[in-house]
């Protein structure tokens, strides 16, 4: 079965507003270009218990999750630790992370016109960015060589990279068409969906459970809007899920809302 994919943001500047997330909308976008979709997302601030509780979860889960932020070697970075402590593992140098970030910082040294010197307290302190969990499997980042890593554990899997979008998105897309392409596009889904001017969710409530009833595999969603520049106050309304039985259960909801005597306005459709 193609698995379910969530999603954790971890970062007190998320949360306080200093930065707006820009990782939920990319994910979305690069599991819909392969046929895939976002169950859900998590956000959790810099505070290590509560990382620790999100990343337990999410490897109970059995779902694939992409964790993004808190992998440096910072005090304020917990990510590591608390992947660790999440597994009940110890925390490693991982050799090719090692080789890695030392590959780094002698392109560091070149650039600046100075010798590489490996022993330096800066350069010692920047291995702490290759020490994961044990058992890791690294995460190539083609921006800077600073790798990220994947854990599986519990059922679950948690793919951790970091929080900047330039080395975060390209890592997710690695794994993604490394780890997941048997799911890519397997089961199309579709959304059909019609605008439905001046009603009431309570009053359609019992169409959509009937709805839901009789096609099971479909889900039928209501997006209610009281003051939309065009429509006015309305309701669009749909069904979406597998291809191949949405458009039963798109007719069936069309007939029910001309029995209901609904004023309907246009129709949307969307592939997901």
């Amino acid at each position: 079965m193609t698995p379910s994919f969530g999603l954790i943001i971890v970062g007190d500047e998320i949360l306080s507003g200093k930065r707006a997330d820009k990782h939920m909308p990319k994910v979305i976008e690069l599991l819909s270009a392969r046929g895939l979709s976002l169950a859900y997302a998590d956000y959790v601030g810099d505070n290590p218990d509560r990382i620790t509780a999100t990343l337990q979860r999410a490897f109970a889960s059995g779902d694939v999750v992409f964790s993004c932020g808190g992998i440096g070697a910072t005090p304020d970075d917990h990510t590591r630790q608390c992947a660790a402590r999440a597994l009940g593992r110890d925390l490693v140098l991982h050799p090719d992370a090692e080789a890695l970030i030392r590959e780094r910082m002698q392109d560091v040294a070149q650039e600046q016109g100075v010798t590489y010197e490996p022993d330096r307290p800066d350069n010692v302190h920047r291995l702490n960015m290759g020490v994961f969990p044990a058992g890791a499997h690294i995460i190539p980042n083609p921006y800077n060589k600073i790798p990220g890593f994947s854990c599986e554990g519990g059922g679950g899997a948690v793919h951790f990279v970091p929080g900047f979008p330039v080395m975060a998105w390209p890592m997710i897309e690695w794994v993604l068409d490394q780890h997941y392409a048997a799911f890519f596009n397997r089961t199309p889904q579709t959304e059909q969906s019609v605008v439905v001017y001046g009603a009431m969710e309570a009053a359609l409530t019992p169409l959509m459970e009937r709805i839901e009833k009789t096609h099971p595999n479909v889900r039928v969603f209501s997006l209610p809007s009281v003051d939309h520049p065009q429509y006015g106050r309305h309701i669009e309304l749909g069904v979406k899920g597998p291809a191949p039985l949405v458009p039963a259960a798109w007719q069936d909801l069309k007939l029910g809302l001309h029995e209901f005597g609904a004023n309907c306005g246009p129709e949307l459709v969307r592939s997901l």
